[in-house]
């Protein structure tokens, strides 16, 4: 009697255990994720991938001789990676997370999923977020941490998720560089081990890596065919992705905020949030992941991303630090004179007490130069108006200069190592203000909030930041909190700029940082776009904007005619080559027209029209990415397609040149193979049309054949060189 009651008691147990287990099941248009939840045990990955059909989730496999735990927690498997660990309030390094309860809702745009964990031990309550935008494939993942313990607990590591992937032929593609050098590709097979990419700056965390990555799950990256997940966490500061490889069958992607010397003392009651991991998966390769970012991106998180970009002239490589009120209208003059729609005043127009002549001054003293701008930016306004142009001016708010009279009246509101002296960064005088401050925060927003109160005719804002954080101290901050000063800072830098957003709605900011610094999704809901490099150097943005563009559209890149020889790399390039590279992205000038003569005015006065009849397809169309520079053949291509498959934009660019060269005949991709496209070539300079001007071709044929491009441009003997380009529009 007594063993039938015991079997009894197991077979209302395990039948209650099963009434407590569900299958969750994520969706968007063409992907699917299957996360297992049970009351009482850790939620378990089960799939994400191609979509499943109707029902085909319930009879999945279960992944076998892998962890799949979707956020794995230190201490009770202690050899396992974890994205969580922490130290509770008895001192206690173990952690544990069941599952409490969850809920699935659907909104306008997809799906959130919440799984609420609980530690059976310790009163710490973790949430699980899963966000699905539908029409664009994008799952956002992200975690909250609640601390229900009587005292503080401290975080010591705080990813925002893990991915496990199985092994196989995976290939990883992520984004390296420098300052002039951003955004560069890297294509790696991930072995045994660990690949770490992690971020220390402190205030921008795109130049020597991105916060980005893709996984082609068939081998080495296919533009335009095979399986590959993306993946971007949307982080302003310092981050950590991490792929752990170990003797499992899966590789164990772990995403978040860099915890190196950033433990955070969670107090009672109080939750932290991590950053969104956004998490996109498409069967036709590198490309597929992109369109599917760019279009969320565009959609959700860049500032004004369904708004058409200005032409600009940018006065930096211009005038550097030479600005004057005669000078700038001129400039802006110029502009007009070849169709673009706004001017933009950089550095050097500021300071009183300490005039900015230089880079070693004056920041924070936003006052004008009157010995330079004697009609102040009342007679920059009026200039731009007179001619037909917008206006804009540069700021770099979080900085300032230990020879400025904002240091000297507020020396405590810059990041310094306690009992240590300020170590100077550019000019050997620059310094960065404590975000983390309040006051900062509120001098900060004042600076943009006295530019547009007093002068509401301001439409774009470049916003820079030009140095990483040098000194680990914040003076405003706790002693005991000092690791926090990382996070509060990015912390104070979002409330600011949360701030502008709620008053400026309207103004267009770019984000520059030494160049392309804040190229992160983490930065862009609050700005227009952002500098993709200091460096202008045709040839070289080729590679660093075919990087950018895995994971940032086209409207979002800044992307400049320049002068030659190149201010970075002394290269001189032909001017049609400098503008069929400009016109893949947001189109401006970072030049001294005064000093082109007529030919180049002409050239360029011809690029900008055009470029305002491509402008919606390359801003807003599909990108296609169809022969990388980095597979050294001798010329690059992608093309952007509108969503109806209509109009295109094909750009072709010689990376080298050399005689009885044999370059691929580039085959197109993105068409409606049964419509008939007719060619166009834009910035023609030949003395000849190309053989296919005019000509209609099948959308299946230029797909499947490509057109030939000849290998010079047919122009004059004495204009001849070797910077031969190509743009052609197709409808």
């Amino acid at each position: 009697m007594m063993k039938k009651r015991f079997f009894l008691a197991v077979t209302l147990c395990l039948a209650a255990s099963w009434a407590y287990a569900e299958q969750l099941v994520i969706s968007t248009r063409n992907t699917t994720m299957v996360l297992d939840v049970e009351q009482g045990k850790a939620p378990q990955y089960v799939y994400y991938g191609a979509k499943l059909k109707d029902g085909e989730a319930a009879h999945l496999q279960q992944p076998r001789d892998g962890r799949m735990d979707v956020y794995p927690v230190h201490g009770l498997n202690a050899p396992a990676e974890a994205a969580l660990a922490l130290r509770h309030a008895d001192g206690n390094l173990s952690t544990a997370l069941v599952a409490e309860s969850w809920q699935q809702e659907a909104d306008a745009t997809g799906s959130l999923v919440t799984i609420r964990l609980k530690d059976p031990a310790y009163p710490i309550a973790v949430e699980l977020k899963y966000k699905a935008y539908t029409a664009e494939d994008i799952i956002e993942a992200w975690t909250t941490i609640n601390n229900g313990e009587k005292q503080t607990v401290t975080l010591t590591t705080f990813a925002s998720a893990m991915l496990p992937i199985r092994r196989g032929d995976v290939w990883m593609s992520s984004l390296y560089g420098s300052w002039a050098n951003e955004g560069r590709l890297v294509e790696e097979p991930l072995t045994p081990g660990q690949k770490v990419i992690v971020n220390k700056d402190g205030t921008r965390n795109s130049h020597t890596s991105h916060a980005e990555v893709m996984f082609s799950l068939d081998g080495k990256g296919q533009e335009n065919q095979g399986a590959v997940i993306g993946a971007a966490l949307c982080y302003s500061g310092n981050y950590r992705l991490k792929v752990v490889t170990d003797d499992t069958e899966y590789h164990y992607f772990f995403a978040g905020i860099n915890e190196d010397n950033s433990e955070y003392h969670l107090k009672k009651g109080e939750t932290f949030t991590t950053p969104k991991l956004a998490l996109s998966y498409s069967q036709e390769g590198l490309s597929g992941v992109s369109r599917n970012f760019h279009k969320w991106g565009r959609k959700y998180m860049l500032a004004h991303g369904d708004k058409e970009r200005k032409i600009l002239l940018n006065s930096w490589e211009g005038v550097y630090f030479d600005i004057n009120q005669q000078g700038m209208d001129q400039m802006m003059k110029d502009i007009a004179s070849m169709g673009g729609e706004l001017f933009v005043m950089d550095d050097g127009w500021f300071g009183d007490k300490y005039p900015r002549k230089t880079d070693n001054s004056s920041l924070g003293d936003w006052v004008v130069d009157k010995n330079k701008l004697p009609d102040g930016i009342e007679g920059l306004l009026r200039d731009a108006k007179k001619n037909g142009v917008s206006f804009g001016i540069w700021i770099e708010p979080e900085m300032t200069n230990s020879v400025s009279e904002l240091y000297e009246q507020h020396p405590d509101w810059i990041l310094k190592a306690p009992k240590r002296d300020a170590v100077m960064g550019r000019g050997g005088t620059q310094l960065v203000l404590d975000m983390s401050n309040p006051k900062v925060q509120d001098f900060c927003f004042k600076i943009v909030d006295d530019l547009l109160t007093k002068y509401p005719a301001i439409d774009y804002i470049k916003w820079d930041a030009n140095m990483p954080v040098m000194n680990h101290g914040s003076q405003y901050l706790p002693m005991a909190d000092q690791s926090h000063l990382y996070i509060e800072y990015h912390r104070g830098f979002e409330k600011v700029c949360q701030r502008i957003r709620a008053k400026y709605p309207d103004v267009t900011i770019q984000a520059c940082a030494s160049g392309g610094g804040r190229a992160n999704w983490g930065v862009l809901p609050y700005f227009d776009e952002f500098w993709v490099s200091d460096n202008t150097d045709a040839l070289q943005r080729i590679y660093m904007q075919w990087g950018t563009s895995y994971f940032f559209p086209a409207i979002a890149m800044a992307s400049h005619i320049s002068a030659t020889p190149n201010h970075t790399v002394f290269r001189t390039t032909s001017m049609k080559y400098r503008i069929d590279v400009a016109m893949s992205g947001r189109l401006g000038m970072e030049i001294q027209p005064k000093n082109m003569n007529d030919e180049e005015k002409a050239l360029c006065r011809q690029a900008i029209t055009e470029y305002k009849q491509i402008r919606p397809i390359v801003q807003f169309g599909n990108i296609y990415r169809l022969l990388s520079p980095y597979d050294k053949k001798g010329v690059a291509s992608l093309m952007y397609v509108d969503d109806a498959k209509e109009k295109a934009v094909w750009f072709w660019w010689k990376t080298e040149s050399f005689q009885n060269e044999h370059l691929p005949r580039i085959k197109m991709a993105g068409l409606n193979p049964n419509k008939m496209y007719k060619v166009h070539e834009l910035n023609r300079i030949d003395l000849n049309p190309l053989d296919c001007e005019g000509k209609s071709y099948s959308g299946a044929y230029l797909m499947n054949h490509g057109l030939e491009m000849p290998y010079r441009n047919d122009v004059d003997w004495g204009k001849k060189n070797d910077w031969a380009s190509r743009v052609l529009l197709l409808e």
